[in-house]
């Protein structure tokens, strides 16, 4: 299950990071990227989520390295990127650029964190 939650939320990353720089390269609405991608995205990382929270019910990790509350920080901040890209969806193409650095802010932090926690043993 772990593994399965890394791959789903590395491939959220990857597209995020595609979305982002797309978007931000745009000079006008028909550059944007278009919805269907961003929702892809969003499906993805909701799922990896999910999944993560599953597996945060199963044995311990990385107590013995002082890395034990790195899964479960990393799921609560993953839920508030979550929060932030529906903020973003909602809005559609009037998104300020604040509201995507807030939110790949946030989902960056809580990938390194998870990647860090799901490393260990």
């Amino acid at each position: 299950m772990l593994s399965l939650a890394v791959t789903l939320l590395t491939i959220a990353v990857v597209l995020g990071t595609g979305l982002a720089l797309w978007h931000l390269r745009a000079t006008d609405d028909a550059g944007r990227p278009p919805m269907a991608v961003g929702v892809v995205h969003g499906c993805l990382g909701a799922a990896g989520l999910a999944v993560l929270l599953v597996v945060l019910q199963g044995p311990p990790r990385g107590v013995s390295a002082g890395a034990g509350a790195f899964g479960p920080t990393a799921a609560i901040m993953f839920s508030a990127a979550l929060a932030f890209g529906l903020v973003m969806w909602s809005r559609r193409r009037n998104t300020p650029v604040v509201l995507m650095a807030i939110h790949s802010g946030i989902a960056i932090t809580a990938y390194v964190l998870f990647v860090a926690w799901s490393s260990l043993s």
